[in-house]
């Protein structure tokens, strides 16, 4: 999932460049729901990962 928020993160960089500012405003607006959601996800899976025993990587 980072990886398609770093994706999205290119266009819209390179969007932006260009003059396409409603492609990259919306291609960031995704990169950016994107990266949360990669956050949200890799917390969820640290607190489960310490609730069965395992210690943090």
């Amino acid at each position: 999932m980072l990886g398609w928020a770093l994706t999205f993160l290119v266009v819209a960089l390179i969007a932006a460049a260009l003059g396409f500012s409603g492609i990259a405003g919306a291609s960031a607006g995704i990169a950016q729901i994107l990266f949360f959601i990669f956050i949200v996800l890799f917390v969820v899976a640290m607190i489960a990962r310490a609730v069965r025993g395992q210690p943090p990587v």
